[in-house]
């Protein structure tokens, strides 16, 4: 499996931006595909954003589609959620996951994905 840590949550005012960072070991990351995910207090955690290894096309929850943006770099075996415009509501405990030997990302229930770290908070203010 590949271990994944997130960093770069805090507090940030509304429409201010944050960078999230995933660093990742193991041997298959380069092959794997990757997603963030998130979770408001008192809610089911969501989907935000996922893409394959293979460079494909990104997938976005509707909800932050034109504010976030996902990105890998492989040689660092990092992956990142560029949040931009951030509101209230994008408050919430954000996970990276990971499938392993996944070209193009197929589903986007928690359940697809089988490597997940332990989150960072992010905090929008109004």
């Amino acid at each position: 499996q590949v271990q994944l840590v997130e960093s770069g949550g805090g507090l940030v005012q509304t429409g201010g931006s944050l960078r999230l960072s995933c660093a990742a070991s193991g041997r298959t990351f380069s092959s794997s595909a990757v997603a963030w995910f998130r979770q408001a207090p008192g809610k089911e955690r969501e989907f935000v954003a996922a893409r394959g290894w293979s460079g494909g096309s990104t997938l976005y929850a509707d909800s932050v589609k034109g504010r976030f943006t996902l990105s890998r770099d492989n040689a660092k075996n990092t992956v990142y959620l560029q949040m931009n415009s951030l509101k209230p509501e994008d408050t919430a405990v954000y996970y990276c996951a990971a499938k392993e030997n996944t070209a193009v990302v197929m589903a986007t229930a928690e359940v697809y994905f089988d490597s997940w770290g332990q989150g960072t908070q992010v905090t929008v203010s109004s």
